[in-house]
């Protein structure tokens, strides 16, 4: 079921690939390690408490930019887009890497999700593989027939998720249009996180 939701979300949004995730910080999250991002040029400081948490839990060097968005936004110097409420036909940008989110209140409104688009095979099996605890996918079916590991997280979306997602999407594309949805975020300057 996981591999039919991100086939039918890469039909979709005109994505090459698509990594099915258990939610969209661990999908940015992913794309930050996967990158290799060190230090982000400027992304906005209206968004939600989770962004700046991980980026300082990776301790990524960023500032804030006054940039108000709708849909989508992108983490300045890198090809990493927090689409978060964004979710229509083709939407796919050529080349970057899009996070999505299936939590309450967004286009497809289910307990959890997230995703991301991407460009190549390359990036869908490496991302698939850090999502997924690190397993080899591909050439073995249970984890304990692969002896080595790369670097994982249990971020991969559990199969009653990606089912619930797959039939929200179904009904999705029916709908007259796809409009980002628009929330206002606080400015996440005010906030200070220590650790």
């Amino acid at each position: 079921m996981v591999e039919t939701f991100e086939k039918n979300l890469a039909d979709f949004t005109g994505a090459p690939y698509v990594v099915a995730t258990d939610c969209c910080t661990h999908a940015i999250e992913l794309c930050l390690r996967y990158d290799k991002v060190k230090k982000i040029k400027s992304t906005t400081c209206f968004t939600y408490l989770s962004i700046p948490m991980v980026l300082t839990k990776l301790g990524i060097q960023f500032t804030y930019d006054d940039e108000m968005w709708i849909g989508e936004y992108n983490f300045k110097s890198t090809r990493i887009w927090d689409s978060a409420r964004l979710l229509h036909p083709k939407m796919y940008r050529k080349g970057q890497l899009q996070c999505l989110s299936f939590g309450n209140g967004k286009p497809l409104n289910n307990k959890r999700g997230g995703a991301i688009l991407c460009p190549t095979k390359k990036d869908y099996t490496k991302l698939k593989q850090m999502s997924y605890d690190g397993r080899d996918l591909e050439n073995f079916k249970n984890w304990i027939d692969q002896r080595e590991f790369n670097l994982g997280f249990h971020y991969n979306i559990p199969y009653e998720h990606a089912e619930q997602c797959n039939k929200l999407l179904e009904k999705y594309k029916k709908k007259d249009n796809h409009l980002p949805h628009i929330v206002e975020y606080p400015d996440c300057r005010l906030v200070k996180i220590k650790g």
